[in-house]
């Protein structure tokens, strides 16, 4: 991969990862759009696309940006109005920016096809006319303290002081030329002329200067083009400009936009936002240099000489100091290829199967003088593991936060109002696993959106609020991961279901099913209670999908609802894919793992215990009615159990549910590397993987969910 490629792949994950802050950035404006350091997330996420951009040449998106950036600076200024409207334009323009992107990457310098180049030119006519009709809201309760102005005329006023040195006058300097020319570039308020060093004896001088003026200037120029003015005097004069004190409002909003690498020196950094000049600075360190060591500060003399505000000195020093925070504590981390996390946990996977070899041969070997270190090594090991794992988690919060846009667009297009609440979005749990349910949530969100939450007089009838709320929460529970969607709408109609579900062939008009086993009809293929089919849902169509995609991560979903309340689908997920603590038993001389986190308990059960109820594969445990199955019977249908000896009962549970699995032995934990099954395994229900043990031979792990799905479906309790 050539440099090129590798700066680009960077810009492309740079850029991704700002749109991403963008759209939550617009989504959290519709909740409080006065919120500044939103409006600068915003403002410095366009910025920095803009710059990178032009950085490769891609002049497409840079000239598009270019627009919503200009937009994005007057509502930061507070000249523009956030509204509704706005944000919903800015959200294309967001999808449209990152359309320009992909183009851009693929075929470089081409011309934009008509379609994306007629969607650019909709969307600057759109932010065009959103300038046009919105008006200034634009406040300023600053204040600076000049004399002959009022609070009000000084938040408007550019002070301007020019002390005149001695020998103007014979420099060619003309005083009043300077002041007949600053009405070209705005309004001259007030002009005080003072002389305060104007001899009244006999060493007055006529040839020489002793004019002071303090002129309160009225004027949209910046502050660079004021100084011009007297580029020709400068030499022969003291100048200071001081800003309006309603640019403080201002340079405090661009230096907190201002790029990080952009931040450097205190004076380089205020000459960046405008509020000082060149001149400023040579003529503050001039007079630094005046002063006696220790040397005085450049902010403190820039005070005193009247040509910033202190607020604006104190801000930059803060945005200084951050940065240089931020950018120790970056130094702290590096970027790492996913593919070689992956490579390395997979290793770690080898060691742990190797780790159990030497195990075993130890104890085979009764090399007992090698067992401590063996234990040590194993615990390293362990802690190997658990570290490389980390590496992999990630918070499923940037997940959760992209629903907000689905949400927000669905409920618009299906005119309803609904809000999404977002809880446990620190939960962290494997990036493989996270980026794997982004489309199954996404699915499941749609169908609350449209089958769930109802339409706004639908719910006013019913005495709710007219605002529906869709819930996202995560946390773990039991080392396992557990994601809740809970709506506050119609809920569930058991009868319509069981009713589509037999006609639909699924179930039998006779069955006899609980209240669960009914909600969990939704997930048949083809079964929807919809009347109508949109272009959201109705069609039955995917909620098989979603179950499947889930059940291959080897978790489960469930549902609970209540008509008229609401309904709420659990999913339970492993945090990894990779390694993990399980459980090994043995059945009829085979092996199996069961995961750790997904066992209740064991218990030792004489055959006797079970005999009664044999038939029906009901067991009473502790007065409690349970079903079990028999490994060996079930992976081995050839096979009869006989064995009247003392058996084991491992009681395991998945979700609300839970099951018994008879084996022979109990061989307690073992941290299990999962190895995916070949195609001759594809189609045995109650298998999730494989793993190879230390001596060599393979354990099979246990897909616990569908086996208790199978056992609980086998026969009804009596």
């Amino acid at each position: 991969m050539s440099d090129l490629d590798v700066a680009l792949a960077i810009f492309l994950e740079e850029a991704q990862t700002l749109l991403s802050s963008m759209e939550d950035a617009l989504l959290a404006l519709e909740d409080d759009n006065n919120d500044s350091e939103i409006i600068n997330t915003l403002f410095r996420a366009m910025h920095t696309i803009k710059g990178s951009s032009g950085m490769f040449g891609f002049s497409h998106v840079v000239s598009f940006t270019h627009e919503a950036e200009t937009v994005l600076d007057k509502v930061r200024e507070g000249s523009q109005v956030v509204d509704h409207e706005l944000i919903s334009i800015l959200l294309d323009c967001r999808d449209h920016t990152e359309n320009l992107i992909q183009f851009c990457i693929e075929f470089e310098m081409a011309e934009l096809p008509d379609e994306i180049s007629e969607i650019g030119i909709v969307l600057v006519d759109k932010l065009l006319f959103t300038q046009g009709i919105i008006k200034s809201n634009a406040q300023s309760d600053c204040q600076i303290s000049a004399d002959n102005l009022s609070e009000t005329e000084s938040a408007k006023h550019w002070i301007i002081s020019l002390l005149f040195q001695n020998d103007a006058f014979r420099m060619g300097v003309d005083p009043l030329s300077f002041v007949r020319y600053l009405k070209t570039i705005g309004e001259i308020h007030s002009l005080v002329l003072t002389t305060p060093d104007m001899p009244l004896d006999e060493n007055f001088d006529p040839e020489s200067c002793y004019l002071h003026f303090e002129i309160a200037f009225l004027s949209s120029a910046d502050k660079q083009t004021i100084e011009d003015v007297f580029e020709f005097a400068a030499d022969d004069c003291d100048i200071s400009i001081l800003p309006p004190s309603s640019n403080t409002e201002t340079y405090l909003a661009l230096l907190d936009t201002l790029p990080d690498d952009e931040v450097s020196r205190i004076g380089e950094m205020l000459i960046q936002i405008g509020a000082l000049t060149k001149n400023d600075i040579s003529h503050a360190v001039k007079t630094q240099h005046e002063h006696e060591n220790p040397l005085k500060p450049i902010g403190e003399i820039l005070v005193e000489k009247k040509v910033i505000q202190t607020e604006v000195i104190e801000k930059a020093l803060i945005k200084q100091q951050v940065v240089k925070q931020k950018v120790f504590s970056e130094s702290n981390y590096i970027r790492v290829d996913s593919q070689k996390l992956g490579l390395l946990i997979n290793l770690v996977g080898e060691l742990v199967i190797a780790g159990a070899a030497m195990d075993l041969m130890i104890e085979k070997n009764g090399f007992t003088e090698a067992e401590e270190v063996s234990a040590n090594i194993s615990s390293l090991v362990g802690d190997i593991r658990d570290t490389a794992l980390e590496l992999r988690m990630v918070p499923i919060g940037e997940t959760f936060s992209r629903f907000k846009r689905v949400v927000r667009d669905v409920s618009k297009e299906l005119g309803k109002t609904i809000n999404l609440a977002i809880t446990g979005a620190e939960t962290e749990l494997d990036k493989t696993v996270v980026e794997k349910m982004n489309d199954p949530l996404t699915h499941l969100i749609r169908n609350s959106l449209d089958h769930g939450i109802e339409s706004p007089d639908i719910r006013i009838a019913a005495g709710k609020p007219e605002n529906g709320t869709i819930s996202l929460n995560a946390y773990h529970e039991s080392g396992r991961v557990v994601i809740q969607i809970t709506d506050d709408g119609a809920g569930l109609n058991k009868d319509k279901i069981r009713e589509k579900a037999i006609i639909k062939g699924i179930i039998s008009e006779t069955a006899l099913l609980s209240d669960q086993e009914i909600y969990n009809l939704i997930f048949a293929a083809g079964l929807s209670t919809k009347v109508e089919a949109n272009d959201l849902s109705g069609r039955g169509v995917g909620m098989d999908v979603v179950k499947r995609n889930i059940e291959a991560l080897r978790g489960n979903v469930t549902i609970d609802s209540e008509v008229g309340v609401g309904t709420s689908i659990t999913i339970d997920l492993p945090l990894t894919l990779a390694i993990i603590d399980g459980f090994m038993v043995e059945a009829n001389n085979e092996r199996y793992i069961i995961p750790l986190s997904m066992i209740d308990e064991c218990v030792e059960m004489n055959d006797s215990d079970w005999k009664e109820n044999e038939a029906q594969h009901y067991i009473n445990l502790r007065g409690s009615v349970m079903p079990y199955l028999r490994l060996a019977d079930y992976f081995n249908p050839e096979y009869r159990s006989k064995n009247s000896k003392r058996q084991s009962l491992v009681v395991v549970k998945s979700g609300k549910q839970k099951a018994g699995f008879v084996v022979d032995q109990l061989h307690g934990e073992q941290q299990t590397v999962i190895k995916p099954l070949g195609d001759i395994f594809k189609n045995v229900t109650g298998l999730s993987g494989a793993t190879v043990l230390g001596d060599g031979n393979v354990a099979l792990i246990l897909d616990v969910s569908s086996l208790i799905e199978k056992v609980t479906k086998a026969s009804p309790p009596i």
